[in-house]
């Protein structure tokens, strides 16, 4: 909804053209993610003070997975930029030495409440916060029915009228998100992980080189609150059967500004040697342990930064800015994916009014959809699929299903134009090394 009325502005401003189109949205989401950064810094500020914010904001922007999806636009990265803000003004996240401003509760209900309109998965973390301060505040009544069912219920209704202009009929999304994902387990269609997950291998690929740092942060810190919102996400996820890295995205900032507190404690231990330290360094050549800690995170997570961000899975966005340009030239007339459904960034990139089609992946209550019967038997569904289709001047799939298809492809007359680099290594399927588009 949001990015639909940002590409609603830019027609009306006129700046609907394909490079402005793909661009904007990722600027756009730049900023959100700006804001996170200052809340992030804030939120550390005020729990620790100076000295852990600035090694908190120095490890969420060094941290790979911060780099390579905060800036993506995901709901999930909205949905981690809300939560920083929305934390930031809860009153129970906070120690009773560094208490927030009166009226503060509204505005972090407030961003609750959106965070949970936009991604409803996000009451997992609201929930958590939400008990917490129950335990803690001395006007629970005021809590609950003056601050907590008003907001609520605000949101809920301009969400509901919003779902009804969109879909033309009274429905209430967060109810169907909850039956389809948690009461009838409809993303385990998507793939679907042990329960540990989380913990032995999603988050802990996250958090990357900074864990150590991290656990050592929990520890010295002993703040529970916040260290026992990452536990609880994490368990509470790891429930259902289909994880994906980026549904834990919002606790990733929190476990970082743990890595600051153990980091700005380096400084501490350091400063509490005074003179010895002095003496020890115009001595000592050897770079002291703070040092090296940070020129270990940044070695083990900038190349990484880089690579996921630059290289790894780049084949179909480089295929759909070439058939964009294409387009523009009018040397493109219609197009068929054969390849795994949503693989491309499709007509965001495109941005030209011409038919395209790819194979459905809508689950249908155990019933193989196009992209499965597909990937099972690659040949015979595409003899099938080309009995009903209206010949497409391009195709555009991967090489691993090239191979099964070379024959078909000729005998309806395509050649090989183009040829992208994808991957280096498999990811969940067989090795997708590059990106072919074929024409007529």
């Amino acid at each position: 909804m949001m990015f639909a009325l940002f590409y609603k502005l830019l027609a009306l401003l006129r700046l609907d053209i394909p490079c402005v189109m793909i661009k904007a949205p990722r600027l756009l989401q730049s900023i959100f993610s700006a804001v996170g950064d200052l809340y992030l810094y804030k939120l550390s500020f005020v729990l620790f003070g100076d000295g852990v914010a600035k090694w908190a904001l120095f490890s969420q922007l060094a941290n790979w997975f911060m780099f390579f999806c905060f800036n993506r636009t995901f709901s999930n990265s909205l949905e981690t930029t809300l939560t920083l803000v929305g934390l930031y003004y809860w009153p129970s996240v906070r120690s009773s030495l560094n208490k927030a401003p009166s009226g503060s509760r509204k505005w972090g209900l407030a961003l609750a409440a959106l965070a949970c309109a936009i991604r409803p998965t996000s009451a997992v973390t609201w929930v958590y916060v939400g008990l917490l301060e129950l335990y803690l505040t001395h006007d629970r009544l005021r809590f609950i029915f003056v601050e907590l069912i008003p907001i609520g219920s605000v949101v809920l209704g301009i969400t509901c009228l919003l779902d009804r202009l969109m879909y033309d009929s009274w429905v209430l999304v967060p109810l169907n998100f909850l039956k389809f994902n948690f009461l009838s387990s409809g993303g385990d269609y998507y793939g679907t992980h042990k329960w540990h997950w989380y913990f032995t291998q999603g988050f802990t690929v996250m958090v990357f080189t900074f864990l150590p740092f991290c656990v050592a942060g929990i520890i010295k810190s002993k703040y529970w609150k916040l260290s026992g919102l990452i536990l609880w996400v994490l368990g509470l996820y790891s429930i259902l059967g289909h994880k994906e890295f980026r549904f834990v995205l919002p606790v990733l900032p929190i476990s970082l500004i743990f890595v600051g507190y153990s980091l700005a404690a380096l400084d501490e231990r350091g400063s509490r040697n005074g003179a010895k330290k002095i003496s020890s360094c115009i001595c000592n050549k050897w770079p002291s342990r703070k040092q090296l800690a940070i020129f270990f995170l940044l070695a083990s997570n900038i190349p990484m930064a880089l690579y996921m961000s630059l290289i790894h899975q780049r084949g179909t966005e480089d295929a759909m800015n070439y058939l964009s340009k294409e387009a523009a030239k009018g040397k493109v007339k219609s197009i068929v994916f054969l390849m795994p459904c949503h693989a491309t960034p499709y007509y965001s990139t495109l941005h030209n009014n011409l038919p395209m089609r790819f194979l459905d992946c809508t689950p249908n209550k155990g019933m193989p959809t196009e992209s499965d019967r597909f990937m099972m038997d690659p040949v015979s569904f595409a003899v099938d699929f080309a009995k009903n289709w209206s010949h497409p001047s391009h195709i555009v799939l991967f090489d691993s299903e090239e191979r099964h298809l070379k024959d078909f492809l000729i005998s309806h007359s395509f050649r090989e134009v183009r040829r992208f680099f994808h991957a280096h290594f498999k990811v969940d399927r067989d090795l997708q090394a590059s990106v072919v588009v074929y024409a007529d």
